[in-house]
């Protein structure tokens, strides 16, 4: 089955309309262009043979992506990106899973402020959110650890699957969990067996952007974390800082591949969940 080569208009549509829908996707394929080149301008960077960030490129060379893995600065930045991103994604997944079914299930009064509250760290310009977690941790001992900045990542990245999952619990049959718990299965089970995998797309989608939160997290990291939890976020910042070099165009080269491919998965969960 061949598809079509170009669009097919209703009969009733008219030269305006057609011209519109040209239009449309004309602005739409310039907006996405304004939007991706900047991002795609820094990869042919990283295989520049230069020592400077300068177009156009006198050379091409894979010397940065060695300098890169090569690195132990850079290795350890990596190293405590993927400790820290993973925990804090599955801590917040859970307690963002939990209150979304708790919030879902349940009306009382105040659930609109709890609510509020609950979201907050996605709101709250993050750099208020660094300075009152640094003075309420140095009370407590959890900065310079990689408990505190778990527990500030699950934060910010709850929010994120709180969201998600309500939306996807909007559509969901309470009927299915009235049935189960009427045939003698427990609460827990049928949270497990029931409710979860039909909100599980809602679930992964908030998880992976709860991952993203956290892997690129720069701001609160610069407070909480101490020399041994530096992050490849931090490690660009401090390395941009003090003294640029094309390395950090293949830490940011290799971030797009990253990030694209989490996007890529989402929409795919999306499109599973239609």
């Amino acid at each position: 089955m061949s598809l079509p080569t170009r669009p097919m208009f209703p009969a009733y549509a008219t030269l305006s309309d057609k011209i519109g829908w040209y239009l449309l996707r004309g602005v739409g394929v310039l907006v996405l262009l304004y939007l991706l080149l900047p991002i795609l301008a820094i990869v042919p960077l990283s295989f520049s043979d230069s020592t400077f960030l300068s177009y156009p490129v006198p050379g091409w060379s894979l010397r940065w992506y060695h300098n890169l893995f090569s690195s132990d600065a850079w290795a350890r930045a990596t190293r405590n990106s993927f400790i820290v991103a993973p925990l804090a994604t599955i801590l917040a997944t859970i307690l963002g899973t939990m209150a979304a079914v708790g919030l879902a299930r349940v009306n009382f009064f105040g659930k609109g402020l709890l609510m509020s509250l609950l979201i907050a760290p996605m709101v709250v310009p993050v750099v208020v959110v660094a300075v009152s977690t640094y003075i309420f941790f140095a009370r407590i001992g959890l900065n310079d650890t990689y408990l505190g900045l778990v527990l500030v990542h699950a934060a910010l990245g709850a929010p994120f699957v709180l969201t998600t999952v309500l939306a996807t619990l909007q559509s969901f049959n309470e009927n299915l969990v009235r049935a189960s718990l009427s045939l003698g299965a427990n609460p827990l089970s049928t949270f497990f067996r029931i409710t979860l995998p039909i909100i599980a797309p809602g679930v992964i989608s908030g998880a992976l952007f709860a991952f993203a939160t956290s892997f690129d997290e720069v701001v609160v990291t610069l407070f909480i974390a101490g020399p041994t939890q530096v992050t490849l976020p931090r490690q660009m910042f401090t390395g941009i800082r003090e003294n640029i070099n094309p390395t950090i165009a293949a830490v940011a080269t290799l971030l797009i591949i990253f990030t694209t491919t989490l996007m890529l998965a989402l929409e795919w969960l999306r499109g599973r969940r239609r």
